[in-house]
């Protein structure tokens, strides 16, 4: 009896990793709504760092570090959410160039990502300048993407 249920966990759990991402939201706009709001909070401690580097902000270490930190793991989230279907016309929301051109968007995720991989260790470095150089290159990042797969 426990190796069929076993069985039965193992295969309900196998089903649940095979289906598509599309199959996480009920509906088009919950993928929508879930992948703006993790760019929202992300753009948030990003700017907090960018506070600190463009000298509106008191330049805090710890503060640069949680900060980027937070920012590496959230750069992870917003792509679950950018399924087919969920496209826009809207001004400021994600083109279709998304999904036709889907390898070069995952490339530019990609490419923040690693990006935001270095903030995080040039604010461990405790250096400002530092710092300013990693945040410049992280935003050219999400510029690349912004620019090539948001509606202007």
């Amino acid at each position: 009896m426990m190796k069929r249920s076993t069985v039965a966990a193992v295969a309900v759990l196998a089903a649940a990793v095979s289906l598509p991402a599309a199959a996480q939201f009920q509906k088009p706009e919950d993928a929508v709504k879930y992948r703006q709001s993790g760019m929202f909070v992300m753009a948030d401690h990003f700017g907090r760092i960018g506070a600190m580097v463009n000298g509106r902000a008191p330049y805090d270490a710890a503060a640069a570090v949680k900060n980027a930190e937070t920012v590496a793991v959230l750069a992870t989230l917003p792509f679950a959410g950018f399924v087919e279907g969920t496209a826009s016309t809207e001004k400021g929301k994600s083109s279709a160039a998304v999904w036709s051109k889907r390898a070069d968007f995952d490339a530019g995720a990609k490419k923040m990502q690693d990006e935001v991989a270095k903030l995080v260790a040039a604010a461990k470095t405790n250096n400002l300048d530092t710092l300013k150089a990693a945040f410049g290159e992280v935003g050219k990042a999400c510029k690349g993407c912004h620019d090539n797969f948001r509606n202007q």
